[in-house]
């Protein structure tokens, strides 16, 4: 065994990647506080060739030196846009068709491994504040709500990692990402 060079992994230039056919999924950050986390969730949609990002309330757009120092550059690839309300961000997706999914700890919530993405066309993944998660407000707006099981003595994981824990259990069980 031997570790893979740089330039043998096959990655897509800026250009080629904004060019590429993408999986029809936006990721909706709701008031996110941590710029290492917008960071993070930039490199995991880029990493999964998603199609947006959108970036709400208070969490910070690029360019911002913190966020860069987590996301790589994947600011430059990703598709991104900015909405004073989260509300805005999910307004425009309804009307654009996605199923609006919320990444949230409910009375109703799905545990992903129960959720059939399957018949889905086109997601938007709603995440939230590190602190307070998904407000009311929002989750009157959610399709459903995803929750990812957990079995040790914490019942929250960072919202970074449970974007990704939720984003690669769509890339495995969805159709969405089989053009990529």
């Amino acid at each position: 065994m031997r570790k893979t060079k740089n330039e043998e992994l096959g990655r897509l230039t800026v250009d080629e990647f904004r060019k590429s056919a993408k999986a029809p999924v936006v990721v909706v950050l709701d008031n996110i506080r941590s710029l290492w986390n917008i960071g993070s969730i930039f490199r995991t949609a880029d990493a999964f060739r998603l199609t947006a990002v959108h970036l709400c309330g208070i969490t910070a757009t690029p360019p911002h030196r913190e966020i860069q120092k987590s996301a790589l550059g994947a600011t430059d690839s990703m598709a991104w846009q900015y909405f004073p309300e989260t509300l805005l961000s999910i307004s425009d997706l309804k009307r654009e068709g996605y199923t609006i999914l919320g990444l949230e700890q409910t009375d109703s919530s799905l545990l992903l491994n129960r959720f059939n993405p399957g018949h889905l066309t086109k997601m938007a993944l709603v995440v939230g504040n590190e602190v307070n998660g998904l407000s009311e407000n929002i989750l009157d707006q959610l399709d459903a709500s995803i929750e990812i099981p957990q079995f040790g003595t914490k019942h929250s994981l960072n919202v970074a990692v449970s974007t990704g824990i939720l984003i690669w259990d769509m890339f495995v069980r969805s159709k969405m990402f089989s053009d990529l």
